[in-house]
């Protein structure tokens, strides 16, 4: 289902826009879509041919993103699969403090070689309805004022749906915009179409080295702008909407944890409207790649703030379940795989 087709089908039974409104505006914030107001119920406000239609509008809206399995990990966050109309999955993060991760693509094309998600490739895009029906499932569970687009999938790839959904997010779905952040490796599209925007959302620009050509290796089929490039249109937008960049960094002990990475670091952003957030891999004892020491991680959040350059630890949420962006997609497809195997034909 799509959005369009949700209001065109409430309006052919007779649904006025203040009508289409509230169902909406329930729908988003995780409500029974008859839900009424203090002062008006819902047999005085809707057509009765609309109220006839809800219950099976419901079933189809909750069956665009249902709860496959909950993960929840010590840190109060909780890992959510989330089963798709056709089956396929995604994830849902819910963070401490009211925030919610969520999925734009089944997949990914960039093909960052530190991510689960990247290995699949891109499977297919998200529906705006299938994107914001994840912030719906979540608000069922508890309440949800800051939704960021980190989850599955590079959502600068599927564009048109994101911001559709960011400025559905912003109006019906009660979020302010500077708590809806798109997160991106960059790409030109981006910076041309965010300012034009009713809804600017914050923005993350994955940055995580400021050697070009190490970027290209780590974030093989991201769009080629330098890591300086990069920065100078981070630079424009925070700007152009009065709030700072968050540059996010995965650190990778001895590929970017380095003396030289951190200068590089200070050189880009030292005076720049700029957050950097350090986000220490989420390393399994067998992976290819492995998070510094503590002291290490301590040593480079020290320096380049005291230099200048505002710098936070952000730790994957989930991290005691082994809950890396992609992780969970991942083992419930080797599970359907070996059942299926497992069925006699």
């Amino acid at each position: 289902m799509q959005i369009e087709d949700f209001h065109q089908r409430l309006a052919d039974l007779g649904a006025k826009p203040m009508h289409i409104g509230r169902i909406s505006r329930a729908w988003l914030q995780g409500k029974p879509l008859d839900t009424g107001t203090r002062n008006q119920k819902t047999e005085n406000f809707l057509p009765m041919a609309v109220r006839d239609a809800l219950p099976q509008l419901s079933s189809e809206l909750h069956g665009l993103a249902r709860l496959a399995s909950e993960h929840p990990a010590a840190d109060g966050s909780a890992r959510l699969l989330v089963e798709l109309a056709d089956k396929q999955m995604v994830e849902s993060v819910l963070l401490p403090r009211g925030g919610l991760c969520v999925s734009s693509q089944v997949g990914c094309a960039v093909g960052c070689v530190f991510c689960m998600t990247g290995k699949s490739g891109l499977l297919r895009q998200l529906s705006t309805a299938e994107i914001v029906a994840q912030v719906a499932l979540a608000r069922r569970f508890r309440p949800v004022k800051k939704v960021v687009f980190m989850g599955m999938g590079e959502p600068a790839h599927n564009l048109d749906n994101v911001l559709e959904a960011i400025n559905l997010l912003g109006t019906d779905g009660g979020i302010g915009q500077r708590n809806l952040v798109f997160s991106t490796v960059g790409d030109p599209r981006v910076f041309e179409r965010l300012p034009e925007q009713r809804i600017k959302p914050a923005l993350a620009l994955s940055l995580h080295t400021t050697d070009a050509e190490l970027r290209q290796q780590l974030l093989p089929r991201a769009p080629r702008i330098d890591p300086e490039e990069l920065v100078e249109l981070g630079e424009r937008y925070a700007r152009q909407i009065d709030y700072p960049i968050q540059y996010q960094w995965t650190l990778l002990r001895g590929i970017n944890d380095s003396q030289a990475e951190m200068d590089g670091i200070l050189r880009l952003l030292k005076g720049k409207y700029a957050i950097m957030n350090l986000i220490p891999y989420n390393s399994l004892e067998a992976d290819e790649f492995q998070r510094p020491d503590g002291d290490r991680i301590v040593q480079i959040v020290r320096y380049l703030h005291s230099r200048g350059v505002l710098t936070k630890v952000r730790n994957s949420a989930g991290q005691d379940i082994d809950g890396g962006c992609g992780q969970l997609r991942a083992r419930a497809a080797q599970l359907r795989s070996k059942r299926s195997q497992a069925t006699p034909g």
